[in-house]
């Protein structure tokens, strides 16, 4: 009980840290609204996630199947 619990707060701490180090910068240069940190003007172009969001549903989709007919075969395999 105790490891299971202690795996739950490095979860939730692990979380938590990645999820502030991946936040989005605030505006750096007094409301210009290029978000740079330190005034850079950083001009890098974003990468499109939308570009491959159907592969990224499909194969979710595909592990999802995956998995339950592996639970099942192996509970209906445990009853006989």
């Amino acid at each position: 009980m105790k490891n299971n619990v202690l795996k739950y707060y490095i979860a939730t701490l692990c979380f938590c840290c990645t999820f502030i180090a991946f936040a989005q910068p605030g505006d750096g240069n007094g409301g210009t609204g290029d978000g740079a940190l330190e005034g850079g003007g950083d001009t890098t172009p974003t990468a499109p996630i939308s570009d491959y969001l159907w592969v990224l549903a499909l194969v979710g989709l595909v592990f999802a199947v995956l998995k339950l007919r592996t639970l099942y075969k192996n509970d209906f395999q445990s009853k006989d």
